[in-house]
């Protein structure tokens, strides 16, 4: 049998990043690892209420609880949200070449493990094309791009200890 997923498709990849960077503007940059690990939490929306926050974001965690249901979708069972993270890797760093082959993002950023976007024009033009995403994905996004983006990525309380995606022991802050 067949089992189709969208973590494993690097068209839909391509599309999700499209979408989280929509979210930009020309001059703002983006790390690379935040950019993927957005992207995680977009395709399995329901992993966000596994993010460890702090009791100084009890709102944020109001707000993840209140527009970001938790369904269940057999689809979306996740053993081990690190192992997914790293299977999908190498359809995220793909999906990356290819926004930057078409000119969307900047290839000389890209070295230094940040994305930037290039032609918010070209960007427009793409994502206009696509049907209008879900309100969950609207939230997921949201709520990445603002509160995620102001988190710092290392140290005790950055972005790789909350997520426990990537290994942050060793990292400075």
């Amino acid at each position: 049998m067949i089992v189709y997923h969208p973590a494993f498709d690097l068209y839909h990849c391509v599309y999700r990043l499209l979408q989280i960077l929509t979210h930009f503007d020309k001059n703002e940059f983006v790390e690379l690892d935040r950019l993927r690990i957005w992207d995680f939490y977009l395709l399995f929306p329901n992993q966000v209420q596994k993010i460890t926050l702090r009791r100084e974001e009890e709102d944020i965690r109001k707000l993840i609880n209140f527009y970001i249901t938790n369904e269940k979708n057999p689809y979306e069972d996740i053993l081990d949200n690190r192992k997914m993270f790293e299977r999908i890797k190498p359809y995220q760093l793909t999906a990356i070449k290819c926004l930057a082959s078409y000119g969307i993002i900047n290839k000389q950023y890209l070295a230094e493990n940040r994305v930037t976007i290039v032609s918010k024009q070209l960007l427009q033009s793409y994502t206009s094309k696509f049907e209008p995403m879900t309100p969950k994905e609207r939230n997921v996004i949201g709520l990445m791009t603002s509160h995620f983006y102001q988190v710092s990525m290392f140290g005790p309380h950055g972005l790789k200890a909350k997520t426990k995606l990537m290994e942050s022991k060793y990292d400075a802050e």
